[in-house]
């Protein structure tokens, strides 16, 4: 075992390594961008951004349009995305269920996951519909107010306890025991939960007390599927259920969203509740849950 395994990772962070990735992540939200406004964003000097982007740019990841010397994500970045997918065998599996769900409903599906306490969706797929409810496909969320997040939060809380993503704890014999370990913790399932016991608001509808969220979780761990009324986004409304693996763990969520005047209370407690209920259950059976 190295000398400092016990020392956190954050100690062994690179600055100049961390701004390079900050950097890829503003074409999150530009498509193109110049070296000075990345620099504000950033707040890094321009000298140190035009440095950062004249390594990126030779490695493949950013690439700069000669016409406008604006900046935008290079084709590298296109291959490890798709890298990503092909090593994943949920997307896979997930990518007909999504299609059929979304045919069968009308309303956008998506596939999420949990990334501490933030719901990152995967893929999604749009039905046929004149209003459609977009989500970009590894856009981030706070999982305490979206349908995705809260049916993952539920699926970490068993009995007391929080699922944890390790894949095998020591059994009595001292080997190591394949199996999903449990450990007690936070009722809302969140790995950091506010000390004040305020969660963050993103709407008027946002649930802000956590003993509040965690009595939602405990219904949705009840009933098998969350919904999102207007909690994230105002006019949406969402319901998801989570997914499991042959552990038993939970790996991922389905969900359903739609605008509220589509997808109404009745709806999403009804045939929607429905329907990404069967949809989460048959992509579990095909990633080997047993029932």
């Amino acid at each position: 075992m190295p000398k400092n395994a016990s020392k956190p990772k954050s100690e062994y962070a690179i600055q100049t390594v961390a701004n390079a990735l900050r950097m890829l992540e503003v074409f999150n939200d530009e498509a193109e961008i110049g070296v000075s406004d990345l620099a504000r964003r950033l707040d890094l000097h321009k000298n140190n951004a035009f440095r950062l982007l004249a390594t990126l740019e030779i490695a493949g990841y950013i690439q700069q349009d000669p016409s406008t010397e604006l900046y935008q994500l290079g084709p590298r970045c296109l291959e490890l995305g798709h890298s990503f997918a092909r090593s994943h065998s949920l997307m896979q599996q997930a990518r007909p269920i999504l299609e059929g769900l979304a045919e069968a409903t009308g309303e956008t599906a998506h596939l999420g996951i949990l990334s501490g306490d933030e719901v990152v969706h995967l893929d999604g797929m749009l039905p046929d519909q004149r209003v459609l409810c977009a989500t970009r496909v590894g856009e981030r969320a706070d999982a305490h107010c979206t349908a995705l997040g809260k049916a993952l939060l539920a699926g970490r809380i068993h009995h007391g306890g929080v699922l944890e993503t390790r894949a095998a704890s020591d059994g009595a014999d001292g080997k190591r025991a394949a199996g999903p370990s449990w450990s007690v913790s936070d009722p809302t399932g969140l790995q950091r939960p506010p000390q004040d016991g305020k969660l963050a608001r993103h709407t008027s509808a946002t649930v802000e007390d956590a003993s509040k969220l965690a009595e939602e979780l405990r219904t949705v761990g009840l009933r098998g599927y969350a919904t999102d009324l207007e909690e994230y986004s105002r006019g949406l409304h969402c319901v998801a259920a989570s997914v499991r693996d042959n552990s038993a763990r939970v790996v991922a969520a389905l969900s359903l969203s739609g605008p509220s005047f589509r997808l109404g209370e009745a709806e999403l407690h009804g045939s929607a509740a429905r329907a990404i209920s069967e949809a989460a259950l048959q992509l579990s059976i095909c990633l080997g849950a047993t029932l």
